[in-house]
């Protein structure tokens, strides 16, 4: 019996491709030392940095897991931690110049793949597409704040969802 894959599904396969491109990327250019989870855990730090408990939170790891990652991209010099400036008692997890010299692989890289879907689909459902995902996005996490340059000119969503 063949069955019809659900659309989370369909998205989890195009969320994973483009992952395994950019960390085919990273890899090239020299950042080979990292995990999948932990280039997703460093997709989520802050450019001020971020506290252990929002990392774990956005990577959806229990913060033991997120730890135990923090302490490996650590010891391989992306990350440092610093006292966080609004609370004494706490520490931000903050990227070092390695960790920031990952960005703009993976950001030419995260563009080369939006240009590719671009070219598949066409401008037109590339921009539908890209706010249905938006909507789909704030539905689940209301604290998204999209910019409003990202929005298609003519969006629906450009109006319901901008950001307050």
């Amino acid at each position: 019996m063949e069955r019809d894959l659900s659309s989370g599904w369909l998205m989890f396969i195009g969320f994973r491709a483009a992952e395994d491109r950019i960390l085919a990327a990273l890899a090239e250019a020299g950042f080979d030392d990292l995990t999948r989870t932990q280039a997703r855990l460093l997709a989520g730090i802050d450019l001020d940095g971020t506290r252990l408990v929002v990392l774990a939170d956005r990577a959806r790891l229990p913060k033991q897991t997120a730890l135990a990652l923090v302490n490996g991209i650590e010891k391989a010099g992306y990350v440092e931690r610093v006292p966080d400036p609004s609370d004494g008692r706490a520490r931000l997890i903050r990227l070092t110049p390695r960790g920031r010299s990952i960005l703009p692989v993976a950001m030419a890289e995260e563009a080369r793949i939006e240009s590719d879907w671009r070219a598949l689909l066409g401008t037109r459902r590339a921009r539908a597409l890209r706010a249905a995902l938006w909507e789909l996005a704030l539905a689940a996490d209301p604290q998204l704040r999209p910019p409003e340059a990202r929005w298609p000119t003519g969006c629906p969503a450009a109006t319901s969802f901008a950001p307050t």
